[in-house]
């Protein structure tokens, strides 16, 4: 009888713990799946005031994701991932530097699509008094300081520069050309009336009080302007980067691009 108790208290006591230890890891499981994970976004610059309204949008219905964003001009951002910058996805505003991604197989085709467009725009000083009234005026003598993005880096750049060519103004223009790392550096550049003229893009230019829109290329001056957006294939979360590249395309993400003056595509 003495030895039946002890079998007995025996079994109880290994139902007793293998429950414990159960309960113990649905607690590690429930808590593995509300911990806070980071992703980080690299974008170009003229998303910066779109993707900070979007990243509150985010993340307050997803309250455990923590949005991170570096922004610069795409051209630089696609080297940081080349070189193996720790990224989860990229969004840019050239096709050629996603396309460089896609063919290295850092992004792969399915998980990356063409988001938005937007115009490329000549701005001056908003108190500016000078006759600069369209992109011919550019190449006039008396207009000595042209802000531009660099070319072989920042897409706005590299449009500004085939718009002048497609018109004959490049020649002219180059000599007073004052380049910049990227839009929102020729941007602060026009503001502060460094130069007298910049290009950037139509997003750029309406959300600064200090600076005017004289002139809008015409489309068929340059590449079109496209934003595609993918996620990076050694992305440390994966679902939780592919969940943010799906809002990006909902309406709620677009309405608010298109807000800041970005174009559906």
């Amino acid at each position: 009888m003495q030895q039946y108790f002890k079998l007995l208290f025996a079994l109880l006591f290994l139902i007793m713990f293998t429950a414990a230890c159960s309960n113990e890891t649905n607690t590690d499981q429930s808590a593995a799946q509300h911990k806070n994970i980071s992703l980080t976004i690299s974008a170009a610059a003229s998303l910066k005031d779109a993707l900070t309204d979007i990243q509150k949008q985010y993340e307050k219905k997803h309250p455990n994701i923590d949005l991170k964003f570096n922004f610069g001009a795409s051209g630089s951002l696609q080297q940081q991932i080349t070189n193996g910058a720790p990224v989860d996805l990229f969004f840019s505003a050239a096709e050629d530097k996603f396309d460089a991604l896609v063919k290295a197989g850092a992004i792969s085709k399915e998980n990356g699509t063409d988001l938005v467009g937007n115009d490329l725009v000549l701005i001056v000083p908003k108190n500016n008094t000078s006759a600069i009234t369209n992109f011919e005026d550019l190449s006039k003598p008396a207009v000595q300081k042209i802000a531009l993005g660099i070319p072989e880096s920042v897409p706005a750049g590299q449009y500004a520069k085939e718009t002048f060519e497609h018109m004959n103004l490049w020649k002219n223009i180059e000599p007073k050309t004052v380049y910049a790392k990227d839009v929102r550096q020729v941007l602060s550049y026009v503001e502060t009336g460094n130069v007298e003229a910049g290009v950037v893009y139509k997003t750029d230019a309406l959300i600064s009080k200090k600076v005017k829109i004289v002139a809008t290329a015409d489309n068929s001056t340059h590449k079109p302007i496209v934003y595609p957006v993918g996620v990076i294939k050694d992305s440390k979360h994966p679902q939780e980067a592919k969940a943010f590249y799906q809002f990006l395309q909902s309406k709620t993400a677009l309405d608010t691009l298109k807000k800041y003056g970005f174009t559906a595509h």
